[in-house]
């Protein structure tokens, strides 16, 4: 699944290509994806001017006057930015049309989302599928002092804590795994007995590890690649993801490979306590 790198690797390759130009039309293939499309989203869109694209968490947002499209990437899905004389194939669900230019959404799964959250309803955060947002990583918000708060009575495993977006967004499954293994934390460890001492390497970990994916075009696992169809190469730089049975790269022990919450987990038990 895109996480929080990819998304905004994505984001700023179509932002340039988006803000500021005026929509002519939209179409739509198939009723919908992991939700329908909204019915009107045509007469909503077409004739009016992108102002701004923006993210939150794994939603891609592209903000008019009157309202926002929020988009997810699911568990396949890419935007590419083409002319708009390219032929959809079969898996292209949902064409932006600006001019002679297309944002098309590619999503072989379907479980990818476009929707629309009208400014009448008030700001985008109160959607439904955002409001129950944690903080951005990479926002002041988000610090030791706020972890250490959040899971005074949290007994969950940490991995999992993170996972749950809750109290920070973003931070999914590859990039949770590479963070603890940065800041030397078992994956298993509940995150109540976790002090702030160890939350701070926490924080600097995280942040350190989403900016570096950005940095290179994310990681791309199964179907993802960037707007202008180049795969990112992050994974080449994975210290414990995907990586079991393969040495630590820094103690050389073998890294485990564990399930926690239908997800795999990998994790160095030399370096991580």
């Amino acid at each position: 699944m895109p996480e929080l790198p990819e998304v905004e690797v994505t984001r700023r390759g179509v932002a340039p290509h988006l803000e500021g130009r005026l929509v002519t039309n939209v179409t739509v293939r198939h009723s919908g994806l992991r939700w329908p499309f909204p019915a009107d989203l045509a007469d909503l869109v077409a004739g009016c001017t992108i102002r701004r694209t923006g993210r939150r968490g794994k939603y891609l947002l592209i903000e008019f006057d009157h309202g926002t499209l929020i988009i997810h990437l699911g568990m396949s899905g890419h935007l590419r930015i083409l002319p708009l004389s390219v032929a959809p194939q079969k898996h292209d669900h949902f064409d932006l049309i600006l001019g002679d230019q297309v944002m098309r959404l590619t999503d072989p799964r379907r479980f990818g989302a476009v929707l629309w959250h009208d400014i009448r309803e008030g700001q985008v955060d109160n959607h439904l599928l955002l409001r129950g947002l944690g903080v951005e990583p990479f926002e002041d918000a988000f610090s030791a002092q706020l972890l250490y708060r959040a899971t005074r009575n949290r007994k969950a495993a940490i991995k999992q804590v993170l996972l749950a977006g809750d109290i920070v967004v973003g931070v999914g499954n590859i990039y949770a795994s590479e963070s603890l293994f940065e800041a030397g934390i078992n994956p298993n460890t509940p995150a109540h007995r976790i002090g702030l001492a160890r939350y701070e390497k926490l924080v600097v970990a995280i942040r350190r590890i989403l900016a570096a994916a950005i940095e290179k075009g994310g990681s791309t696992l199964r179907d993802f690649v960037g707007a202008d169809g180049q795969s990112g190469y992050f994974q080449q730089s994975y210290f414990v993801y995907d990586r079991a049975g393969l040495p630590c790269r820094v103690c050389g022990a073998a890294v485990r490979q564990i399930r926690q919450g239908q997800r795999s987990t990998f994790y160095c038990v030399n370096c991580q306590k």
